[in-house]
């Protein structure tokens, strides 16, 4: 059923903003970069997928370094990027991930196997959330925001796993339910 519900919400969703997504797409073109930013994330029983989303940072932000978690005022952000991420409008693409079957409206957000492999030498309880498909939307990011921090990170996870624990239909609409809020009110989250 969530599957199902996931798919009907992901096409109903690039129907209705299909004027914003357009807008966001061409604007980034025409600034001169590649819209479409994707990067391996693990997902769904530990398997790797490709995650996309908008391009919000320069074109090679990590090209000479390992991975880095965005913190705020990242020097590596575009000024655009930076609007489209404090909104969480860089997310649009993963309507396409829903639809692939790699990630849900609702669940743990994806992480990358770098930042997975630290978060388990603390915690290797977080091989739990690989019961789920990772989600757009989350309890985690609503509350905790963005992970800039291993802090951060192992908060996120207490709330995934709680999340874990309580599914249901009625909590994945209040999760999407009060996320919508927080955006479209413009809260920073």
């Amino acid at each position: 059923m969530k599957r199902l519900f996931d798919i009907v919400l992901a096409l109903l969703s690039m129907v209705l903003f299909a004027l914003p997504i357009g807008i966001i797409y061409l604007t980034i073109r025409i600034s001169g970069g590649q819209a479409i930013f994707s990067q391996e994330r693990i997902g769904y029983r530990g398997r790797p997928f490709t995650l996309y989303k908008f391009r919000s940072m320069s074109r090679n932000a990590e090209a000479d370094s390992e991975p880095q978690l965005c913190q705020d005022h990242d020097k590596r952000q575009t000024r655009f990027g930076s609007f489209l991420r404090a909104h969480h409008l860089d997310e649009f693409p993963q309507l396409w991930n829903i639809l692939r079957g790699d990630m849900s409206f609702v669940g743990p957000r994806p992480e990358r196997r770098f930042f997975i492999e630290q978060i388990m030498q603390l915690r290797p309880d977080y091989e739990r959330l690989y019961a789920l498909r990772p989600g757009v939307f989350s309890m985690a990011t609503l509350y905790n925001g963005y992970t800039y921090s291993m802090d951060k990170m192992l908060r996120r996870l207490d709330m995934d796993l709680d999340y874990l624990e309580h599914q249901s239909v009625w909590f994945d609409m209040r999760i999407i339910l009060l996320t919508a809020w927080a955006i479209m009110s413009g809260k920073k989250f």
